[in-house]
């Protein structure tokens, strides 16, 4: 079978490559990509997969000092001419800001699909051998319809394909954990075929800097003191996301420490903890979004503020200015 195309297969770890370990007890990272690629016979009936093992931790470990390494690790693949896609095996915590990561980060139309699983390999009803055959056929039916390039980073759990941007983890321990909310799936992984339903329409790609800003994130709190944000910026974030109640609101005490990192040169993005719905400058009262965008704040769309903060990482090494950078939360 020489006219199999070849999806490279790179490997970071998470509950897909972890396995029952009888010392804790506990899952703990056990599996290596050749390890889950040898696990799933069909896939060599299928396509050539070139493994690359670029880490085997688990997602709650993975971050800004991993992503510029792991897109650069993916664009080098997508760029060879040998290669029709990537498939990027992850753990489902932190899976949806890595998604977000790479892509705005990979400037390839080749299809590039995240997976991970929501139960460890000792499991009997383990999901990564499943959710890994549905990527190599995603990329497989992308490959085939000149329609379908371009489409970007997509999560691919439990037969449904979301985008990058879209895309939350919306329960702890559910294989039906991933989802779009009202954006809506792109798509699902059929047993007979890979149907699309639509494209994503909001997306850019941004250069990967030399170094990632340094961007904090800080919590709104009923009764927030504005001691979280004085600390962030006193501790030298470039940029602070604050997921803010609402529209995007927060009380007197946090909006006259949100007027001071202003003041004093940091920038201010302001998410929403509401899981759907855009973060908008409405109300008009100390605090409320219409005079934190007057006191010079940027407002994070429909972004969770994990994602509004994977946005500021690369956006501020490319301009501090307000205007400049709301442009970019609104694209």
């Amino acid at each position: 079978m020489t006219d199999r195309p070849t999806i490279a297969l790179v490997a970071t770890g998470g509950t897909i490559a972890m396995k029952h370990d009888p010392v804790t007890g506990a899952p703990v990272p056990a599996l290596t990509g050749a390890d889950l690629a040898a696990a799933v016979p069909r896939l060599a009936d299928l396509a050539r997969i070139a493994v690359v093992e670029f880490a085997n931790v688990p997602s709650a470990y993975m971050g800004p000092d991993l992503w510029p390494g792991l897109s650069r690790t993916v664009a080098d693949l997508l760029a060879r001419p040998d290669i029709a896609g990537a498939i990027v095996l992850h753990g489902t915590d932190t899976l949806d800001q890595t998604a977000y990561f790479l892509d705005l980060t990979l400037a390839s139309d080749k299809p590039v699909v995240m997976v991970g699983a929501q139960r460890n390999a000792s499991e009997a009803d383990a999901d990564g051998a499943r959710n890994l055959l549905n990527a190599v056929r995603q990329i497989l039916a992308q490959g085939a319809r000149e329609d379908l390039r371009g489409l970007g980073v997509t999560v691919t759990l439990n037969h449904n394909i979301n985008a990058a941007r879209a895309v939350r983890k919306s329960h702890t321990n559910n294989v039906e954990t991933f989802n779009s909310g009202e954006a809506g799936f792109l798509g699902q992984v059929d047993e007979d075929r890979v149907v699309f339903a639509r494209k994503p329409l909001r997306r850019q790609t941004l250069p990967l800097p030399e170094r990632l800003a340094r961007v904090a994130l800080v919590a709104m709190a009923a009764g927030d003191d504005g001691r979280q944000l004085r600390h962030a910026v006193a501790d030298g974030a470039e940029g602070v996301v604050v997921a803010a109640y609402g529209f995007g609101n927060v009380n007197e005490a946090l909006y006259d420490a949100v007027v001071e990192a202003i003041a004093a040169g940091v920038t201010i993005v302001v998410a929403s903890q509401v899981p759907h719905g855009r973060a908008l400058p409405v109300y008009g009262f100390k605090g409320g979004g219409s005079t934190l965008r007057a006191a010079g704040a940027v407002f994070a769309d429909d972004l969770s503020p994990d994602k509004a903060r994977v946005l500021a990482l690369l956006a501020l090494p490319i301009t501090r200015d307000r205007q400049a950078l709301q442009a970019y939360y609104d694209r």
